[in-house]
């Protein structure tokens, strides 16, 4: 077995110590510091956001696959930069302004790092100012708003509206989720994309970056 692939599989597993050994004995080897990225961490996280969409996982797999993750991509961190490797796009995510659930929000940063997006975490209680400021400041693609009560949804309409006051919204897409947000919702206030989970919304912030390249 390649030793990408086996950086793949235990990060499924989410064995973080056997990751970063395996991903400096790669760096030894002199792998491509990209094929490292994107053929042994990278692919198996996408496996992993696969398999949760489907239900074949759950919350706590996801958590230790991250952190796997992370432990990997700790270490190629400055021979990315080295190569000239980019993120494939950036995004800044937060709960919106009243609302201080983050559960949801940090299962898509997750996801989300999963596709090689650079992420921009913002927190709880984010007000609609600080979501566009950030996205202008930091030169985001996409502006990702999370909410778990009904009572502050219509803060991410406030959002679409400070988007468009500042004259981003041909350059920034807004993406929507949480448990009381619909589709129906999305289009009532004019963002972007809705998507039910974490693994959904992380295929298509990519595509919106991807698009936008």
């Amino acid at each position: 077995m390649s030793i990408l692939n086996e950086i793949s599989e235990n990060l499924q597993k989410g064995k973080a110590k056997i990751v970063k050994q395996l991903v400096q004995q790669a760096i030894d080897e002199k792998v491509p510091v990209d094929e490292i990225l994107n053929q042994g961490l990278l692919d198996g996280m996408s496996v992993i956001g696969e398999k949760f969409k489907n239900n074949e996982v759950f919350v706590p797999e996801v958590l230790v696959a991250a952190r796997a993750m992370n432990a990997g991509v700790e270490l190629i961190k400055p021979l990315l930069a080295a190569a000239g490797v980019k993120a494939t796009g950036r995004v800044c995510i937060g709960t919106v302004r009243g609302d201080l659930h983050d559960i949801g929000k940090n299962l898509v940063k997750m996801m989300l790092e999963g596709k090689g997006l650079e992420v921009i975490d913002l927190g709880t209680d984010v007000s609609p100012d600080t979501f566009v400021q950030t996205a202008i400041d930091q030169n985001c693609q996409i502006i990702c708003c999370s909410a778990l009560l009904t009572t502050t949804m219509s803060e991410m309409e406030n959002v679409v509206k400070k988007a468009t006051e500042a004259g981003i919204r041909d350059k920034v897409k807004i993406m929507i989720g949480g448990a009381p947000v619909t589709q129906a919702f999305c289009d009532q206030i004019g963002a972007d994309c809705y998507t039910p989970d974490a693994a959904s919304a992380a295929d298509a912030a990519a595509e919106f970056c991807k698009a936008m390249a």
